[in-house]
């Protein structure tokens, strides 16, 4: 009895883990910038947005979400039954925890974007894609903002 009450705690401890690390995406909004790239220059381009299109930014896939599911689902596969069935339930809620953890993890990462296509003063043509974090109309005009690490952000 004391392991099964064991068992169940270590497999909500482990499923708030889980929940826990898939909210812990990087952003990809004009909006937020990382510690690394705060007090950095950043080039200044200006432009015309001559076409939005709705994409979608997808998650990640790091592989925690399938071992820590893993883990959980075996846990909680193990407080069934006893003996070779106990085993059994052990295998297969990993395998069903596994296949869950993943998904959570991608689909948490998931999230809606927009792919501008700007022109900018000088005509040159951009594609920029980034969360969605304002409201952009064609014709708007947008400042670009290039870091030194490659990275593009369109702001109002």
């Amino acid at each position: 009895m004391k392991l099964k009450l064991h068992s169940k705690l270590l497999f909500l401890a482990i499923l708030g883990t889980l929940l826990l690390a898939s909210g812990c995406t990087t952003s990809q909004s004009g909006q937020v910038y990382s510690q690394g790239q705060a007090q950095r220059s950043l080039s200044v381009y200006y432009g015309t947005i001559i076409e939005l299109r709705d994409v979608t930014i997808e998650g990640s896939n790091s592989g925690a979400g399938t071992v820590i599911g893993g883990v959980a689902g075996g846990v909680a596969g193990s407080t069934i039954g006893s003996g070779s069935g106990s085993t059994l339930a052990a295998v297969a809620g990993a395998l069903v925890g596994a296949a869950a953890g993943s998904v959570i993890e991608k689909q948490s990462g998931t999230k809606p974007a927009l792919e501008f296509t700007i022109e900018l003063d000088n005509g040159r043509l951009m594609a920029v894609v980034q969360e969605q974090d304002g409201h952009y109309r064609v014709g708007d005009r947008v400042r670009l903002l290039q870091g030194g690490d490659g990275i593009w952000r369109v702001r109002q």
